[in-house]
């Protein structure tokens, strides 16, 4: 019987065992533990992709808790922490001759046998194993098909933010001109783009698109997210979602209103004024950053070929954290009676929500379950935020 699961494939590792950066830009308290602890005990996901595994120290980390009974391998991949599935991930860098980088993909692997034969391979081939989204020079296919050898899954990250991305920086107009697009299991769409954005480019068509969040801080995992229908949360069920095998599918993608996205418009890092696609100098303050937003590129990517799949539904959602008036204290008795973020988010009613705060900050809550908050739009590295 298919049951359905919350699902965040993308959070970062701040610190390593011994407290050694991983994510130099992530929280320090990001350490695997605690994000393991976090997602299962308050965030209330059943999976998560943690891409930092190909490091050392985080697989060290990981051993020790399979060696006291906290983490248990399962048989069809992935590892059993509580009440939430690891999948093992890397987040690298491609900058190879095809692509004129960097773009950013995600890969995934069944066990943490493999994910260790994975970080033999790429030793030689980058700079520093134990850092977190490093350059790995060979280039994208030949790094596709390793993947591939070792049964994983492989995604092009958050394909639109301007930087470190495959479409972002305006080189390539086309993923078959990096990648081979038989070996691409999906597409990440970031948090300044949504699927209705995506679709506007009809060589995505073919692919499953995820939501996740990207998480460099406890607070932000799931701040997207989805919600996939499987047998069980385990790596081959997720590969099966992926390619709607077996009946195995995305439900539903949870992600945060592209407006909210640091890189949804056009605008001037320097004085935040809007700003024209493509231009040079800020009208406003002659300034040189002007930072291209997503909405602007995807406009130049359309074709206008009309996606004949239906895609899952797409909710605009807000993290918890956005609400205004929601302080610790309120969010703690929301979670000592609603038990994990997931259920306050999807669940809890609106009466029972009344009970532990006020009836503004319900209503909030309602409004977000349904994606009807209103947002002021992001742009240029700098969030949106609720009007």
């Amino acid at each position: 019987m298919l049951q359905q699961y919350f699902v965040d494939l993308h959070i970062h590792i701040g610190r390593d065992i011994y407290d050694r950066p991983v994510k130099i830009t992530a929280s320090k308290n990001l350490t695997l533990t605690n994000i393991l602890e976090e997602s299962s005990r308050r965030k209330g996901l059943q999976m998560i992709g943690v891409i930092d595994c190909h490091a050392p120290a985080v697989q060290e980390e990981l051993q020790q808790l399979i060696e006291a009974n906290k983490a248990i391998p399962l048989k069809n991949g992935g590892i059993q922490f509580e009440n939430v599935t690891l999948i093992l991930g890397a987040e690298l860098e491609i900058y190879d001759e095809n692509c004129q980088g960097p773009i950013h993909v995600l890969c995934y692997l069944p066990t943490i046998d493999k994910m260790q034969q994975f970080t033999e391979w790429l030793r030689p081939k980058m700079k520093n194993i134990t850092l977190s989204s490093q350059r790995i020079y060979v280039d994208a296919k030949t790094l596709q098909y390793k993947v591939k050898e070792l049964a994983g899954i492989f995604i092009p990250a958050h394909v639109f933010t301007p930087f470190k991305s495959l479409y972002g920086k305006g080189v390539h107009t086309s993923l078959s001109e990096v990648f081979d697009p038989d070996l691409i299991d999906g597409i990440e769409l970031g948090l300044s783009a949504d699927t209705y954005m995506a679709d506007n480019i009809s060589e995505l068509h073919r692919y499953t698109f995820v939501t996740n969040s990207d998480s460099h801080s406890l607070p932000k995992i799931a701040r997207e997210y989805q919600l996939i229908e499987m047998k069980e949360p385990t790596f081959n069920e997720l590969w099966f979602a992926l390619h709607g095998a077996e009946g195995r599918r995305v439900v539903t993608n949870y992600g945060m209103n592209p407006l909210l996205g640091k890189y949804y418009t056009t605008v001037c890092q320097q004085c935040f004024a809007p700003a024209t696609f493509g231009s040079l100098i800020c009208e406003k303050c002659n300034s040189t950053k002007i930072i291209n937003g997503v909405y602007d590129r995807i406009q130049t990517l359309k074709d206008n070929e009309e996606n004949i799949n239906k895609r899952p539904d797409y909710m605009y959602q807000v993290p918890l954290e956005y609400i205004k008036g929601l302080g610790p204290k309120s969010m703690e008795k929301l979670l000592e009676n609603g038990k994990t973020e997931m259920h306050i988010i999807h669940h809890m009613p609106q009466d029972t929500l009344e009970k532990y705060v006020k009836p503004t900050i319900a209503a909030q809550i309602i409004q977000l379950r349904h994606g009807k908050l209103q947002i002021e739009a992001g742009g240029g590295g700098k969030y949106g935020k609720l009007k």
